[in-house]
């Protein structure tokens, strides 16, 4: 029987695909550095380390721009074999003190240690454990949070980056939340933050002052999660799946199409890779939406999707035909994907339990 309060860590690679390359060639560290695709080629930053975000530089900013903010910038292209290595060198470390662990990328995981004996079951002193077995293992640093929930974990390893620790304890969940920011809670983008804020909440203590069928009126089912999330309650489990949920390709391109004859013209060679790209999965069977990504030149992007049970190339076609029309103007990158059916979907509990 799971305890009454759970002991999560979140667990947190520091600048992950810059480190493992500082790691590989110490001559990188202390430069300002980036992992990511080449500016003449519309690439953008994967990662980058602390020194080049000193200059304003950040993951998914292109290439070109970050090498105006920073122009000694190093830019690498991504080694994805030597990453994939070390993530599995990480996992095979989580291992060892639970088997549930939800990895989130190659470089960040939710693990629950509730049921732990290692260390006399202290969360706090496994995960500094773990960080260490990184550091002495993989040769790259991680950053931990502890709390008694994902929401509370997941903020609490990004407050003593990098290399840090930061641990919330049951008895202080409330206090900890009141301060926070609304912008940080899960689920609240800058659209939500900014009508947050309109309304006068800035911190979780504001919004603790709002009542769920209000909260509710304003903004949907997101209300409801405001309301459990301002008082520090996530009941989401941990949960060990690496089951794929979608396959997709795409390609950004160094000249823009300039209509929706050239992006079609482009939709077999893409329609290609994801068949490729399929079988090497083994998801034929899977599939359950086809859907076509469509970034444009001024950077806006869109999707369209249609339920499906099989890759149709004409599906895809009339896919990109009408996310075009939605801007007609000239494409950066395309995009085609398969969203696969999960069996379990029915059986799951949803994101937070009904109030009572």
């Amino acid at each position: 029987m799971k305890p009454a309060v759970r002991k999560i860590i979140h667990c947190d690679c520091d600048c992950f695909y810059a480190a493992v390359e500082m790691r590989d060639d110490p001559s990188l560290r202390g430069r300002p550095l980036a992992v990511g695709g080449r500016a003449d080629q519309r690439g953008v930053v994967a990662t980058c380390n602390y020194e080049a975000r000193r200059f304003g530089v950040h993951s998914a900013m292109p290439t070109s721009q970050a090498l105006r903010r920073c122009p000694d910038l190093v830019v690498l292209p991504p080694s994805m074999e030597k990453y994939r290595i070390a993530s599995r060198q990480i996992l095979s470390i989580y291992a060892d003190y639970t088997v549930l662990v939800e990895p989130l990328s190659l470089d960040e995981a939710y693990l629950d240690v509730s049921d732990a004996s290692q260390l006399k079951g202290s969360a706090t002193l496994i995960a500094q454990e773990i960080r260490a077995r990184i550091a002495a293992t993989v040769g790259i640093t991680a950053s931990a949070g502890v709390a008694p929930n994902k929401f509370l974990a997941k903020i609490a390893s990004d407050w003593n980056k990098p290399d840090g620790q930061f641990v919330i304890l049951p008895s202080q969940v409330e206090e900890f939340v009141a301060s926070l920011p609304v912008a940080r809670l899960f689920g609240v983008g800058k659209v939500t933050a900014a009508k947050l804020h309109g309304l006068g909440i800035q911190t979780c203590q504001d919004l603790l002052t709002w009542s769920l069928p209000d909260l509710l009126r304003q903004f949907g089912k997101l209300g409801k999660s405001l309301y459990l999330l301002c008082r520090g309650i996530d009941q989401r489990e941990v949960i060990a799946s690496s089951e794929r949920k979608s396959v997709s390709v795409e390609e950004t391109y160094a000249v823009d199409l300039a209509d929706l004859a050239a992006c079609q013209a482009e939709l077999p060679a893409l329609f290609t890779s994801l068949q490729g790209r399929m079988r090497r999965a083994q998801a034929e069977e899977c599939i359950q939406k086809l859907y076509v990504k469509i970034r444009f030149a001024d950077f806006h992007q869109t999707t369209v999707e249609c339920r499906g049970s099989a890759l149709d190339e004409k599906v895809f076609a009339d896919l990109l035909e009408t996310g075009y029309l939605r801007a007609s103007q000239p494409v950066r990158l395309l995009g085609l994907g398969t969203r696969l059916a999960d069996l379990r979907e029915e059986m799951q509990l949803s994101l937070f339990p009904a109030l009572v």
